[in-house]
């Protein structure tokens, strides 16, 4: 083991599993190969989370935006929050690009392990909800399924075109405020926002 401190191995550790996790997903990735990533001893896993369910669970305790989410306050107006979510959640996607696949695999595959996501995640995606119901009851929002509506703005939000399998088809948007303002403008404009 190198001369790291504790908490440095631990966030190595992490760190590898994130990477791991990601490119190979859970299943497809071992303890050893974590280890061998972070360079340490495969005996720290159980010491420092464990076991492996519980590091995956780590990884949302210390990559999630759980203090950012928290400090939106309830009383946001529907817009103000729209605009913040959208903004929070791309600076995010864009920071944390391995945890968004992780995040994506998972519910894909319909693991045991989303009830972990759905324990960071959830939070946010219920402020979109009661910002998009709370929006259409004041009259600046116009749309007929609340379901339809939140799980759109979920895939433009999430399930964004930084793939292999979409490069032929997209030019790669590198300005941050300009991929939030193009967003928040489709959003919007899909929830037939009418400013006063």
């Amino acid at each position: 083991m190198n001369n790291c401190g504790n908490n440095d191995m631990k966030v190595r550790i992490l760190l590898a599993a994130r990477k791991l996790f990601a490119n190979q997903g859970y299943d497809g990735t071992t303890v050893r190969q974590i280890c061998e990533e972070a360079g340490a001893n495969v005996a720290l896993v159980s010491y420092y989370f464990g076991g492996k369910e519980n590091m995956f669970a780590a990884l949302f305790e210390n990559f999630f935006p759980n203090e950012q989410i928290a400090s939106i306050g309830p009383d946001v107006e529907p817009v103000e929050g729209i605009r913040i979510l959208i903004k929070e959640v791309t600076e995010y996607r864009m920071r944390e690009p391995e945890l968004i696949r992780i995040m994506q695999q998972e519910i894909i595959l319909n693991t045991p392990r989303i009830q972990k996501i759905r324990e960071h995640a959830m939070p946010i995606w219920q402020l979109l909800r009661k910002w998009l119901e709370a929006g259409r009851k004041q009259g600046v929002f116009e749309f007929g399924s609340t379901d339809t509506v939140f799980m759109s703005i979920v895939g433009a939000l999430l399930f964004y075109r930084h793939s292999d399998y979409w490069r032929a088809l997209t030019e790669v948007e590198t300005d941050m405020d300009g991929l939030i303002a193009e967003l928040t403008r489709f959003i919007l404009n899909g929830l037939q926002y009418k400013s006063n």
